[in-house]
């Protein structure tokens, strides 16, 4: 990387491309001298590179355009070229919805502002189209409502750019930019406050309207705003470095910028019905969802010396670099240690990356990056870090009970990944007591899921000795035994079956095809045993023969999978088939919902018998102490949407080449014509047509052209009718989960329920030992330990106040309300018969507003 772009990139930290120099002031003046030169010489190298950085390192942006602002003034050329691009990236991004580019060039143009770069009442009139836009869409007669989020989204930005920019355009144009204010606030009087319900971390499916107090997050943005105006516009967190170069920008020339305007509203005005509405609003919410949602999972007086303002502001920036960073963690997290701020955030830092981690209805990336991010923040920050991460641990199993059924699966899957980077240390004996509580209690159930993922990334011995300072913790630990052949010889099974399994891998030892195996099933061993015992011996003996490794089981599935086929040709056969995978590795949950995914990608077993089997009586009983059962239903349906979603990328892009083939067709025989109807002179004599070698040529390449064209068209049809097949099934699924659903819950939660509720009153504290200072996380500063924690079983423990059938419902709703919102773009293209059929008169309240909540649909429709 040459010299200038090292510079222009590590401009702002402490690095040997400034001699360790980190005095911002000089190094923006060591920058500007070389870059100014190499705009000379390279100047269309420069520009691109230049724009990249203040793009994708947004949290330097103030350095980038206090430089932009000394270049302009001796290259107005360069830097009016710049600033026009810039106008013409926000204006494609805002056409096609990027919101995190959309957000981040309404923040640079702020900061050129404050350099003098461009005209204040430019940016104000950038400012008042977003805002004559977003009260356009919100209007009840003129707009459309259900596309609120992305009115709320361009308010947003104008709010966020204010932290950068407010001061100066306060100063310079006051009548403007309090037009501009007047008509946030006019907005905000007008739009429909935003409920978290479906979306909250800690929201009980119960307690979906008791928010109505609450601010949204435009409403506290604004909040914090108008507190930012009446302290003067001053915040620390945001750097005012164009103020020591003040005296030099003011003699640069200020650009103008020209209008953008915002896209067209996506449909006409007017009334629609409750379920268009939805479909709209659930859209809108997914081109512009909301960034993030705090936790806010820490005691106050952590963050409490810190200005509401620059509480955003550093969300801001750390939001910035997990999105831009993504793709190289230790790049991110050197970033993130080192943000322009004069305080510590340490605390909120971690806050800001679970918030991340346990954004619903998903996170940003794969929860596998925020796991590696924090892994590299602990050893960046050894001394302080760990201890902070493990206090948020604390305090989010502290409120386990209360936290969504989804959020608490992503939380046990990166604490389990988390530990074992670091030698599966954690203090047990803490959680120790959770022995105490019933085997259904969510801690309780939360130690348990862990150390079970634990023994999949190592162990049984190791993660053993991991929790020797807690030893009753054994309990906890799943089974150590490996898989369960019923046919073994000290087993004491029928001998039949045992010579039958022992002739069957001699078969498969033998190298017999599928085809002589299956024979061998039709005519010695079905007429004489029958199906039962005809589908042990073959599908034990074949997942004996694939248990040594994931290999073996593929070998064995691919070799022989027909065998298995053809004999479980329906739902009910196929469940029995689950029930011996199931059997066979009952020590072993990881394997049976690897084998029960690997015959389904196989077809061997349907999403249908899977979900049956799930709610079967089997499995209902575990539904609330096991994942499990959940595991594998999670697989199921993720494994059939994933079908369908990779069609549609298929259709989209044969949709594309249908496209491109008929241009390529016209253009061929548009030449072959142009060729055909032109005079040529061969032999003397005029001849209509051109040469006939290029006749000839031309023809082949239309011929070909054409047959590309119509091989397209067929793949594409072809793929059309796979997807309508795939919807069929999907819409299927969708029915029989629901309905599997509302027959498992419709007896436990009648005996349950009390006036339409399963919470006792008062049940924040429902898993409490000794509650007094319970949810303070006040940490020692000598080893950043709790002063006070949970009784490792001793001390008086207060009582679990929901029973065993409660928690059942409790978790099953919260699973049903999981599945709902993961696949809600899928399930509002059938609602229409999921209401019919699902949601009926009879349904329970409570099933009703699990389902509402994930569609975020609301219950008054």
């Amino acid at each position: 990387m040459s010299s200038w772009r090292s510079l222009l990139l590590r401009l702002g930290e402490k690095c040997p491309e400034y001699a360790g120099n980190a005095d911002f002031k000089d190094q923006i003046d060591a920058c500007h001298s070389l870059v100014r030169r190499e705009i000379e010489h390279s100047g269309d190298d420069v520009f691109p590179f230049l724009l990249q950085c203040a793009e994708q390192l947004p949290h330097k942006i103030p350095l980038y355009g206090t430089l932009i602002g000394l270049l302009n003034l001796e290259n107005e050329e360069f830097v009016s070229k710049l600033v026009e691009s810039t106008q013409i990236n926000l204006q494609d991004a805002l056409e096609t919805g990027q919101c995190n580019k959309i957000r981040i060039l309404m923040r640079f143009l702020t900061v050129l502002m404050c350099s003098k770069v461009i005209q204040p009442s430019a940016l104000v009139v950038i400012f008042e189209s977003l805002l004559s836009s977003a009260a356009t869409t919100v209007d009840e007669e003129k707009g459309i409502p259900s596309w609120q989020a992305r009115a709320d989204f361009y308010i947003t930005c104008i709010l966020s750019c204010l932290p950068w920019g407010g001061a100066e355009l306060v100063e310079q144009v006051p009548e403007e930019i309090e037009r501009v204010m007047v008509g946030v606030e006019a907005y905000l009087s007008i739009r429909r406050r935003v409920s978290d319900a479906g979306v909250s971390v800690f929201e009980d499916i119960e307690e979906t309207n008791n928010v109505v107090n609450e601010k949204d997050f435009l409403e506290d943005l604004w909040s914090r705003v108008q507190d930012l105006s009446n302290r003067g516009w001053k915040l620390d967190s945001v750097p005012r470095l164009h103020l020591s170069f003040e005296a030099q920008l003011v003699a640069g020339k200020s650009h103008d910028l020209s209008p953008v305007s915002c896209p067209e509203q996506p449909g006409p005005p007017g009334a629609l019905s409750g379920i268009a509405f939805g479909r709209q609003k659930h859209e809108a919410e997914l081109k512009y969802p909301q960034r993030i949602r705090r936790l806010n999972i820490f005691p106050s007086n952590k963050t409490e010396d810190l200005q509401p303002i620059d509480r955003f502001v550093v969300e801001e920036y750390l939001l910035d670099v997990l999105f831009f960073l993504n793709g190289c963690r230790k790049e991110c997290a050197a970033y993130m240690v080192g943000l322009p701020v004069p305080f510590r955030y340490e605390y909120l830092m971690a806050e800001t990356i679970f918030s991340q981690l346990l954004l619903l209805p998903q996170p940003p990336f794969r929860p596998i990056y925020y796991t590696l991010v924090i892994i590299d923040l602990c050893k960046a920050l050894p001394g302080a870090f760990p201890a902070v991460i493990a206090g948020a641990v604390r305090a989010l199993f502290d409120k386990i009970t209360d936290l969504d059924m989804e959020c608490r699966t992503r939380l046990i899957l990166w604490f389990s990944h988390h530990l074992s980077n670091f030698q599966f240390i954690w203090p047990w004996e803490e959680w120790a007591y959770v022995l105490d509580l019933p085997k259904w209690a969510p801690q309780r159930v939360f130690v348990q899921e862990v150390l079970e993922r634990e023994v999949r990334l190592s162990y049984w011995d190791k993660i053993k000795q991991s929790i020797e300072n807690a030893p009753a913790l054994e309990e906890l630990l799943p089974p150590r035994g490996g898989p369960q052949f019923k046919y073994n010889a000290e087993d004491g099974t029928d001998p039949t079956e045992r010579a039958l399994s022992l002739e069957l891998k001699d078969m498969v030892k033998g190298r017999k095809t599928a085809r002589e195996m299956i024979s061998w099933v039709e005519e010695n061993v079905f007429p004489a045993h029958g199906f039962d015992i005809t589908l042990g011996v073959v599908v034990q003996t074949l997942l004996d023969i694939g248990s040594k490794s994931f290999t073996h089981l593929i070998t064995v599935l691919e070799r022989y999978g027909q065998v298995i086929a053809k004999m479980c040709t329906d739902d009910d056969q196929q469940v029995k088939l689950i029930m011996e995978v199931s059997s066979y590795w009952q020590n072993s949950a990881q394997m049976t919902a690897i084998a029960i995914d690997r015959m389904m990608s196989y077809r061997l077993i349907s999403n249908l018998a899977i979900v049956r089997w799930v709610f079967s009586p089997l499995n209902l009983d575990r539904f609330h102490v096991s994942d499990s059962p959940w595991e594998i239903l999670r697989n199921a349906v993720s494994k059939t949407y994933n079908r369908i979603s990779d069609l549609r990328k298929e259709i989209s892009s044969l949709e594309r080449g249908v496209v491109l083939a008929e241009r390529a067709a016209s253009r061929a025989g548009e030449e072959l014509e142009s060729a055909e109807s032109k005079l040529s002179v061969i032999d003397g004599e005029p001849v209509l047509g051109e040469n006939p070698v290029r006749i000839k040529r031309l023809k082949s390449c239309a011929e070909k052209a054409k047959e590309e064209e119509v091989s397209v068209r067929e793949s594409l049809e072809a793929k059309e009718a796979l997807l309508a097949r795939a919807v069929d099934e999907i819409e299927a699924l969708f029915l029989s989960l629901y309905k599997s659903f509302l027959t498992a819950l419709a007896e436990p939660l009648h005996d349950a329920s009390r006036d339409g509720t399963l919470r006792p009153s008062g049940h924040a504290d429902d898993m409490t030992i000794d509650l007094e200072d319970s949810s303070v996380m006040e940490l020692d500063k000598d080893d950043e330990r709790p002063k006070k924690s949970h009784p490792n079983g001793s001390g008086e423990r207060k009582g679990y106040n929901l029973d065993e059938k409660q928690q059942w419902c409790l978790t099953t709703l919260g699973y049903l309300k999981a599945f709902t919102r993961q696949y809600a773009s899928e399930i509002w293209q059938h609602i229409e018969k999921l209401d019919a059929e699902v949601l009926t008169e009879d349904t329970h309240p409570l099933v009703r507003k699990a389902i509402y909540c994930g569609l975020r649909r609301p219950l008054e429709e």
